[in-house]
C-alpha cells in the first residue's frame, strides 16, 4: 500500500458522525435534474429531488411522491393521487401544477432533454385538482409507472428561472449548501422534509476521477463511499460490496461514416474482441460478456436466443481486408473516470481493432464535452463508448437510446427497426411485445449496429463507520445510510 499512500490527496479533515463524504468519478455538468443524462448529476440530485414512483433497494416499484400506485383511466391516461403537504425547499407547494410542468418541460423538444429515451410515449399531463393529475401517452404504455420512477419532479415556477441549474430546489431529504466547482458539492439535511428524517446531517460529494486517489482517500479515512472500486483492491478496503447492476458497456457505431458504413467492417469490429478476456483480466470477474445485445439480461425484452459474438480475430482481419479497410482510421470517442476502468476498456478495444488491421484514434473527452458528442444527432462519431443503464428494467430504455433511428444516441438510419421500436413501446400484449424486441435485437445484432461489450457489476468501497447496502439501481441514497462513531 506504499504506492497509494504516496498519492497527493485533495482532502482536508476526517468526516464526523453526522457527515459522510462520497467520491464520484465525474463532476455534475448541471444540477437541473431533467436536462442531461449524467451520472454525476444523478448521484447528487437523487438526494435533492424525488419522483412520483420509487424503487426499494431491491428494485420493487412503490409510491414516492404519489400517495398510491396510479390508476389507468383509459388506454392512454394514467391518474396519480399526490401526497398532501409536501413542499419544495424554495417554498413552492408540490401539487398537480408541479407535475404538469415537470412532464411538459422534459418532453418539450425545445428543452432537448437527454433523458427522452426514458419517456418516449409521454404527450403531456393535465391537472384534475391540486392533488390529482393525469398523465397522457401517445398509445397504450404498459411501463408508464416505471417511467415515473425516473422523472424527477421540479417546482412549477422556479424551474424556469436561469438559476435553477445551479441552485436546485427539490422535495427530497437534502438541499444544496454549496458547489465548489471542480472540487465538491455539499448538501445539508432538509429540515422540512415530509418523510422520515435521515440520520446523516451533511453530505459531501467529491469529484475524483482517478481510482487510485479515491482508494487512497478511503484508506486514509477521508472518504466514506467510493464508487467504481478497482476489483484488485476489493480485499484491501475496510468494507466493500458488489451487486449485479443494470449497466452494460457498449460501443455505438455509425452506419453512415466512412470508417464504419461497411457492414463487413462493423462485423469485424465485433469479432475482433475477446470479451471473456476483458471480463476476467480487466475486471477480475466482476463483469460478464454480453449476449450480443445491449438489452440488459434483467430487463423485459432480453433476447435469450441471441448468441454472444464469437472471438474470431482471423475472420475479423479477413473482413477488414475484404472491405478494403486495412489502415483506415476509426475514431473512438470516450471519457475517463465516470465508469469502472472506462479508459482501460476503451483502449483495450482499440488494441483489438488495431490488431484487426485498422488505425485507431482515441478522443478521451472531459465529461461535459463527451456528453455533447454522445447526444449530438447531427455529427455522429465513428464509434462512441458508453456504459448504458436500464433502471426501467424494460427493453424500451435501450432500444429508444441506441437502436431506434433518431433516438437519443443512435447512429443508424434503419427506419424499419425504428418502426418496430415504436410499435413495441405501445404494445400491451406481452407475447407480441417480446416478439418485437426479439426482432429488433436480432436485426441490430445481424447488422452489427452496436458493439455490446460487458454487463457490469457495481463495486463499492466504504468506510468501517458506514452501514449501507448498495441498491440494484446504483442510486446513492444517503437517507439509507447510517454512520457510527
Amino acid at each position: 500500500m506504499a504506492l497509494l499512500a504516496a498519492v497527493s490527496l485533495p482532502f482536508a479533515g476526517v468526516a464526523h458522525a453526522s457527515q459522510v463524504t462520497i467520491a464520484v468519478g465525474s463532476e455534475a455538468s448541471t444540477l437541473d435534474p431533467q436536462k442531461r443524462d449524467d451520472g454525476g448529476e444523478r448521484a447528487i440530485n437523487d438526494n435533492i429531488y424525488e419522483t412520483l414512483m420509487m424503487r426499494t433497494p431491491q428494485g420493487e416499484l412503490v409510491p414516492g411522491l404519489a400517495a398510491a400506485p396510479p390508476t389507468q383511466i383509459d388506454a392512454t391516461t394514467w391518474e396519480f393521487k399526490l401526497r398532501p403537504g409536501v413542499k419544495f425547499t424554495n417554498g413552492e407547494p408540490f401539487n398537480a401544477d408541479a407535475v404538469v410542468v415537470s412532464v411538459d418541460r422534459i418532453i418539450d423538444p425545445a428543452f432537448a432533454s437527454e433523458q427522452m429515451s426514458y419517456f418516449g410515449t409521454l404527450t403531456g399531463a393535465e391537472k384534475v385538482d391540486d392533488l390529482t393529475v393525469r398523465i397522457k401517452t401517445s398509445g397504450p404504455d404498459p411501463i408508464l409507472p416505471s417511467r415515473m420512477y425516473w422523472m424527477k419532479m421540479v417546482p412549477a415556477k422556479y424551474s424556469s428561472d436561469p438559476k435553477f441549474a445551479t441552485e436546485p430546489a427539490g422535495t427530497g431529504p437534502y438541499k444544496l449548501a454549496s458547489w465548489t466547482r471542480g472540487q465538491e458539492v455539499v448538501l445539508d439535511q432538509n429540515p422540512d422534509y415530509w418523510g422520515d428524517k435521515p440520520t446523516i446531517d451533511e453530505v459531501h460529494f467529491r469529484f475524483i476521477g482517478e481510482p487510485g486517489t479515491r482508494m487512497s482517500g478511503l484508506m486514509a479515512g477521508e472518504l466514506d463511499v467510493i464508487t467504481n472500486l478497482l476489483p484488485e483492491f476489493v480485499s484491501s478496503v475496510p468494507k466493500s460490496a458488489a451487486v449485479q447492476g443494470v449497466e452494460t458497456a457498449v460501443i455505438i457505431l455509425s452506419t453512415e461514416n466512412e470508417a464504419t458504413k461497411d457492414e463487413r467492417v462493423r462485423k469485424a469490429l465485433n469479432l475482433a474482441i475477446d470479451r471473456k478476456a476483458l471480463a476476467d483480466s480487466l475486471y477480475g470477474g466482476y463483469a460478464t460478456p454480453t449476449k450480443g445485445q445491449l438489452v440488459n439480461p434483467r430487463a423485459f425484452g432480453f433476447n435469450e436466443a441471441i448468441e454472444p459474438y464469437p472471438y474470431d480475430p482471423a475472420q475479423a482481419k479477413a473482413l477488414i481486408k475484404e472491405a478494403g479497410a486495412e489502415g483506415k482510421t476509426i475514431t473512438i470517442v470516450g471519457e475517463a473516470g465516470r465508469w469502472l476502468k472506462d479508459r482501460e476498456l476503451i483502449e483495450a478495444v482499440g488494441s483489438y481493432w488495431k490488431d484487426a488491421g485498422l488505425n485507431v484514434e482515441f478522443k478521451i473527452e472531459e465529461f461535459g464535452e463527451y456528453l455533447n458528442q454522445l447526444f449530438d444527432k447531427n455529427h455522429r462519431p465513428d464509434a462512441v463508448f458508453v456504459v448504458n443503464s436500464n433502471e426501467l428494467l424494460d427493453a424500451d430504455r435501450e432500444t429508444s437510446f441506441a437502436y431506434q433511428a433518431g433516438g437519443t444516441a443512435s447512429s443508424n438510419k434503419d427506419e424499419e427497426m425504428a418502426e418496430w421500436v415504436k410499435q413495441a413501446r405501445v404494445e400491451t400484449d406481452v407475447a407480441k411485445r417480446k416478439e418485437l424486441y426479439a426482432k429488433i435485437t436480432q436485426k441490430a445484432h445481424d447488422n452489427n449496429y452496436l458493439v455490446p461489450l460487458l454487463n457490469m457489476q457495481d463495486i463499492y468501497g466504504f468506510s468501517q463507520r458506514l452501514d449501507w447496502a448498495p441498491r440494484v439501481d446504483a442510486k446513492l441514497m444517503v437517507k439509507e445510510m447510517k454512520v457510527s462513531e
